[in-house]
């Protein structure tokens, strides 16, 4: 089952960082598509919750962006408690629904990214780290339709 990782992130726009996300968790070894799928989505909530925990410092070290912080709280919570469940229940039922929810979830980190004075922002590799991970996820849910 091993070589299904390999097929599978040779078929997404980041080949390397898919076998570094799939290859990080054991699941992967024993999972077929929805699994790796699964994996995935995962990740972003990982990511999302951690990108979270460095809007909540930024408040303290630069208070002076907490309008955008503010902005990119409600988003990555959207990310996280939204996006992420949405996508968990469609992959394994309609993955259309998990496609658009994960589509979301990259836009949301863009519209964050974007809300802040070019330069400022805090959490630019987060953004784009969440932006990369969407993409490969997304070539991998549209595997299922």
């Amino acid at each position: 089952m091993g070589d299904i990782v390999d097929k599978t992130c040779k078929q997404t726009p980041d080949y390397s960082l898919c076998l570094s996300l799939l290859r990080s968790d054991p699941r992967s070894s024993s999972a077929d598509t929805v699994g790796l799928g699964l994996i995935l989505v995962d990740k972003i909530k990982a990511l999302g919750t951690e990108t979270l925990g460095q809007i909540n410092m930024a408040y303290k070290t630069k208070p002076m962006l907490k309008k955008p912080l503010d902005e990119c709280n409600l988003r990555y919570k959207t990310i996280v408690d939204v996006d992420v469940h949405t996508a968990i229940i469609a992959i394994r039922g309609n993955p259309k629904f998990a496609e658009g929810a994960i589509v979301d979830a990259g836009v949301e980190a863009s519209v964050c990214e974007g809300g802040f004075p070019k330069g400022q922002s805090p959490i630019t590799g987060l953004t784009q780290k969440m932006n990369k991970i969407c993409d490969v996820t997304r070539a991998i849910v549209r595997m299922l339709l």
